[in-house]
C-alpha cells in the first residue's frame, strides 16, 4: 500500500488508487411535524440551513494487487465512506478514484437484499447486480448455499433471518462472485465463532489467490492478523499509511496518550460494595517504588492497596484482575487472605501485590481492585476498572500479541548434521 509520498511499481498499476478524493455531505433537518417542532425549528433553522460535512478530504492513496488493507479510525473518521467510495456506491464531490477488476462488497447486513424474496432468489438477485450471468450464479449457486450453512433456510424470506443468518449468506455471496476486490465492513463481528473462522481462513485462502482485501474493523488485533497494510484515517483525513505493525503501533500510541490524559481529568471505572471494609487507595509503582502509570515489557510492577476495617471482619481476601481495554480479562483470580486465622480483623494497613515481570506488549490495560469475604460478588469494596496501566509502543517489535511468555529456545542438533558444511 502506498501512500502519494511513496514510490510506486512503474510496471504495475494499483488496484485502487485515491487522488485527492473529497465527499461532501449537506445536513438538512427534517420538517417539523408538531407545532413545538414548529417553534423548535424557527430558532434553529438558521444554524441548520446548509450545515457541511466533510467525511473525507483531499484523500490519496494506492493500494496494490494482491494486498489486504485494514483500515482504522474512530467513529465518525470516515471509514465506512470511503469503502463506499471504492465501491461506487457513493461518488467524489471531487478527485479521482480508480478501481481494477470486479469489486464485491460487503458493508453492512441485508445491504442488497430484498426482504420479501428467500435467499435463493437473493443468491440471484445479488449475482445479477454485480455482474454474473445466470449461467455463473447457477454454477456457484450450490458452493453459496453450502458456505453459508443455511440449508433448508435458503427457501425463506430473509426478512425472518437473524443477524448472523444475514451475515453468512451476504458473505457467501460476496466472496463466490469471484472478485478482484472484497471490501468488508465490520460485518464480522456478526455470527458465531465457528463462522467467524471459518471466514477468516477464506479470507487468507482469497489473499493466497492475489486478490485485493480492504477490511474496516475496530479490533487492531483483526486488522493486525488478516492485513498486510492498513491506513489510519481520523476527520477523513490520512494519519498514517504503510506496514501493518507501523501504522497499528501510532494508532495506539496517539489514542494512548489521549486516553491517560482523559483519565486524569474525568476519572475511569466504577465503585460498588457493602462498605464493612474500604480500600482508601490505591497505588502502581515500580520495583523503587516510583507511583506511575507506564511500564515497560519485563518491568516490575507494585500495586499498593491502603485499607481501612469500619466493621471486623474475619479474612478478607484481596484480588488485582488485569482487562484489556476492551474489556476482556487477561488475568485475575488468585485471592490473597489478610489478617489472622482466628479472629476478626480490625484497623488500617497495606497490601501489595507485585508482579515479579509484567508480562504485557504495548497496548493500554486496565486494573480492577477489589476486597471481598472469599464471594466477589458479595465484595467489600471494589473499584471495578478503575486504573489505567500503559505498555507504550517502541520496544522490541520481535513479538505479537498481548504477552511475552517467559519461554526460551534450544538446538539439539543430531550427529549427521555434522555432515553438512556451509
Amino acid at each position: 500500500m502506498k501512500d502519494k509520498t511513496g514510490n510506486m511499481n512503474e510496471n504495475q498499476l494499483p488496484a485502487i488508487s485515491f487522488q485527492n478524493v473529497s465527499k461532501r455531505f449537506m445536513l438538512h433537518s427534517s420538517a417539523p411535524q408538531t407545532v413545538l417542532e414548529t417553534v423548535i425549528s424557527t430558532f434553529r433553522r438558521r444554524k441548520a440551513q446548509g450545515q457541511e460535512l466533510w467525511a473525507v478530504r483531499d484523500l490519496s492513496f494506492d493500494v496494490m494487487p494482491g494486498e489486504s488493507l485494514g483500515i482504522i479510525g474512530r467513529n465518525g473518521a470516515g471509514k465506512s465512506t470511503l469503502l463506499k467510495l471504492v465501491a461506487r456506491i457513493l461518488r467524489p464531490t471531487s478527485g479521482r478514484i480508480a478501481v481494477r477488476g470486479r469489486v464485491s462488497a460487503l458493508l453492512e447486513l441485508g445491504a442488497g437484499f430484498h426482504p420479501d424474496l428467500t435467499g435463493r432468489e437473493n443468491i440471484y438477485l445479488n449475482g445479477s447486480v454485480l455482474g454474473l450471468t445466470r449461467q455463473d450464479i447457477e454454477a456457484s449457486y450450490q458452493d453459496i448455499v453450502d458456505f453459508s450453512e443455511l440449508g433448508d433456510f435458503i427457501d425463506m424470506p430473509v426478512k425472518h433471518y437473524s443477524s448472523g443468518m444475514y451475515m453468512r449468506l451476504g458473505f457467501s455471496v460476496a466472496i463466490h462472485v469471484r472478485p478482484d476486490v472484497l471490501l468488508i465492513d465490520e460485518i464480522l463481528a456478526v455470527g458465531d465463532q465457528a463462522f467467524q473462522a471459518k471466514c477468516v481462513e477464506r479470507i487468507f485462502s482469497m489473499q493466497r489467490e492475489g486478490k485485493t482485501i480492504v477490511l474496516v474493523s475496530h479490533h487492531s488485533e483483526v486488522i493486525r492478523s488478516i492485513c498486510s497494510h492498513a491506513l489510519w484515517v481520523e476527520h477523513g483525513h490520512v494519519q498514517a499509511a504503510g506496514p501493518v505493525r507501523e501504522v497499528l503501533s501510532a494508532y495506539a500510541a496517539f489514542y494512548a496518550q489521549g486516553q491517560q490524559k482523559r483519565l486524569k481529568s474525568e476519572g475511569l471505572g466504577f465503585r460498588w460494595g457493602t462498605g464493612e471494609m474500604e480500600m482508601t487507595g490505591v497505588h502502581l509503582r515500580t520495583a523503587d517504588g516510583q507511583e506511575t502509570e507506564t511500564f515497560a515489557t519485563g518491568d516490575v510492577v507494585q500495586v499498593v492497596i491502603d485499607y481501612t476495617v469500619h466493621r471486623p471482619v474475619h479474612q478478607p481476601q484481596f484480588e488485582v484482575s488485569l482487562f484489556r481495554d476492551d474489556g476482556l480479562q487477561l488475568a485475575g483470580g488468585g485471592a490473597y487472605p489478610v489478617g489472622p486465622p482466628a479472629g476478626a480483623l480490625t484497623g488500617s494497613g497495606t497490601v501489595i501485590y507485585r508482579m515479579e515481570r509484567l508480562p504485557l506488549l504495548p497496548g493500554e490495560y486496565r486494573l480492577t481492585v477489589m476486597v471481598h469475604d472469599g464471594r466477589p460478588e458479595h465484595a467489600y469494596d471494589c473499584h471495578e476498572l478503575a486504573y489505567a496501566l500503559e505498555v507504550p509502543a517502541g520496544g522490541d517489535e520481535r513479538y505479537e500479541g498481548f504477552v511475552r511468555l517467559a519461554a526460551s529456545w534450544d538446538w539439539v542438533p543430531h550427529q549427521e548434521s555434522s555432515l553438512f558444511n556451509v
